[in-house]
Formats: C-alpha cells, sequence, structure tokens
C-alpha cells in the first residue's frame, strides 16, 4: 500500500510540473480503435520487438520519429511523405536529412495494419504507439496513447527547418522552440530525457571536441576524460559512419541515467549538456530531480508525451487515412528528381541515428 501511495504521489506531482495540463485533445481517445481495429496494439508492439531483435537503436528513433514529426505543423504524419511533384518531403530538411531511422519499420508496421484493418488506422497514430513501444522494449514507461489522429495531405520542409531544435541550443533557444509548440520547460528537460538511449552522428557535436564556438578549444562542460573518449571515436575528419552512443553509462536501456550524466559533464550534445551547466537556469533542478528519482522521470515522460502528441492533430474529417505512409491518397508517384537523388539516400538512412 505504501508503494502504491508513492506512486500516485509521483504522477500528481508530474501533472503539477506541467502547468495544469490534465486533459488531452478531446476528439482523441486510447480507445478509438477498439471496434474497428482491435488488434492494432498487438500488431504494431510485434513489428517493433521483431525489429528490435536485429536492431536495438529503433525505439529510440521511433520515438525521434514521433517527435520530428509533431514539431513540424502537428503531429500528422507529414514526416513520412517522400518527394512527389507537389510535396517537398521533411525528410531531406536539414536536421533530418539522412538521420531519420524507423521509417522502414513503420511501412512494414502499415503494411500489416492494412492486412487487418484497412483504411481505418493514421499513420500518425502509428508514430504515436511505436514511440510508446519504443519506450517500453527499452524499459522505459508504459501509457495508454490517445488516439484518432488523422494524417495530412501536405509536408513542409520549411517548417522543419526552422521548428526542430538543433543539437548546439543554448537553454533559452531550446525553451523558446519548445513554448512556440505549446510546451513549458519542465517537458523540454523531460523530453530530452530520451537521448538516455540511441546513437548521434559525431558531426553533431564535433565542435565541442576540437573548437568550441570557433575558439580552437574544446568545450569546457564537457569532462575531460570522456573529451579523450569521443575524440578516439570521433577524429577531425569523421564522417557520417562515425556514431556513438547518446548515453555513455546505458546506451540501449531507457532510464534516468541520461541526468547524472549531465551532472557529470558527460552530456553528449551540447543542447543536452546545458540544461545542467547554464548558471541559474530553471532546467538545473530539474535535471537534479530526475536524476535521483527515476519514477519522477517516468511519470513526467509519460505527460509530456502525451502533450507533445496532441499538438495540432487532425481529427474528424479534416486531413485523410492514409493507405501509404509515404504518400497522399491517389499520388504515390515520385519525382523523377526525387527517384535520382533520393536512392543513394535510402541506405543513408537507414545506417544513421
Amino acid at each position: 500500500m505504501a508503494s502504491m501511495s508513492a506512486v500516485v504521489v509521483v504522477v500528481l506531482c508530474a501533472f503539477a510540473m506541467h502547468a495544469g495540463f490534465l486533459v488531452t485533445n478531446a476528439q482523441l481517445s486510447p480507445t478509438f480503435y477498439n471496434e474497428t481495429c482491435p488488434t492494432l496494439s498487438d500488431i504494431v508492439f510485434n513489428v517493433i520487438s521483431n525489429a528490435s531483435l536485429t536492431d536495438p537503436r529503433i525505439g529510440a528513433s521511433l520515438i525521434r520519429l514521433h517527435f520530428h514529426d509533431c514539431f513540424v505543423q502537428g503531429c500528422d504524419g507529414s514526416v513520412l511523405l517522400n518527394n512527389t511533384d507537389s510535396i517537398q518531403s521533411e525528410q531531406d530538411a536539414a536536421p533530418n536529412l539522412n538521420s531519420l531511422r524507423g521509417l522502414d519499420v513503420v511501412n512494414n508496421i502499415k503494411t500489416a495494419v492494412e492486412d487487418s484493418c484497412p483504411e481505418t488506422v493514421s499513420c500518425a497514430d502509428i508514430l504515436a504507439i511505436a514511440a510508446e513501444v519504443g519506450s517500453v522494449l527499452g524499459g522505459g514507461p508504459s501509457w495508454d496513447v490517445p488516439l484518432g489522429r488523422r494524417d495530412s495531405l501536405n509536408a513542409s520542409q520549411a517548417l522543419a527547418n526552422q521548428n526542430l531544435p538543433a543539437p548546439f541550443f543554448t537553454v533559452d533557444q531550446l525553451i523558446a522552440s519548445f513554448a512556440a509548440q505549446g510546451l513549458n520547460t519542465t517537458d523540454l528537460v523531460t523530453l530530452s530525457g530520451a537521448h538516455t538511449f540511441g546513437r548521434a552522428r559525431c558531426s553533431l557535436f564535433l565542435n565541442r571536441l576540437y573548437s568550441f564556438n570557433d575558439t580552437g578549444n574544446p568545450d569546457p562542460t564537457l569532462n575531460t576524460t570522456y573529451l579523450e573518449t569521443l575524440r578516439g571515436i570521433c577524429p577531425e575528419n569523421a564522417t557520417v559512419d562515425n556514431i556513438t552512443n547518446l548515453d555513455l553509462s546505458t546506451p540501449d536501456e531507457f532510464d534516468n541515467k541520461y541526468y547524472s550524466n549531465l551532472q557529470e559533464l558527460n552530456g553528449l550534445l551540447q543542447s543536452d549538456q546545458e540544461l545542467f551547466s547554464t548558471t541559474g537556469a530553471d532546467t538545473v533542478d530539474l535535471v537534479n530531480s530526475f536524476s535521483s528519482d527515476q519514477s519522477a522521470f517516468f511519470a513526467n515522460f509519460v505527460v509530456s508525451m502525451i502533450k507533445m502528441g496532441n499538438i495540432s492533430v487532425l481529427t474528424g474529417t479534416d486531413g485523410e487515412i492514409r493507405t501509404q505512409c509515404n504518400f497522399v491518397n491517389g499520388n504515390s508517384s515520385p519525382t523523377l528528381a526525387a527517384v535520382v537523388s533520393k536512392d543513394p539516400k535510402v541506405n543513408l538512412v537507414a545506417q544513421s541515428k
């Protein structure tokens, strides 16, 4: 009974930390497909579980894919759309280029779902469920995913370049980026904790190792022992093939070690370490709290993921239910330029973070 009371307190505190966020979008519901596609959750879980047997990074990649979808015109599956005569794919935006992973897994999920429940489940909802499964498979929290999103009819490469936070952002820039999506500082620190697993390319943090802000010296907020380790992995001429773990402690587990890494100046990305090393920032106390209390981190992660999953969703008769996640219905022909330019990228996308 005492342990149950502690869980209740943690959950209530999590809601309080999110400035009164207590409800989801009224048109989304975890039971949305109970009648029309009752096996949906099992289908998604099984496909991702099978993929994880050969790709331990897939859970982290799917959470990132959902994040990169929601921050660009809302959680509408727009990140999945390929180039066509009328669409410039968000996959070619600078923050996504050659780094989005899990697109093939999402397509495999969609194929299996269409076989069982044709023209029923949106790709946007598949992304939301896949993110939750990614957390669970990594040992992180589970939650009832609100469902009922519909898919966009377009994408916005321009918004992807504008809205997605960069790995060199300061705390103020990160707070502004999240605030533009209706997310607060608690959401920022909580969702950044998804970097507790997965990988990153050396190009995202190379400047921290050799010439931070063009000073000719490494980032002073980087642990010197970790610096030497990273220099061994990422020489100055590192290519896209050079990658390393986001979390040096437990790289394939969803836990709270990300926050203790920041306390020890072992954050990989500048945007991560800024959360702890920025003097006077509100983020510092949150990092300390989550480092000492994994249950608090997990409870807040659930709240923040649901909150993020509500960003500018399409419901009712807006948008559509795509039958193929990469194309709007009735337009599955890529442009000639896309065919020529994207073929070599397909393998790169599959290999990157």
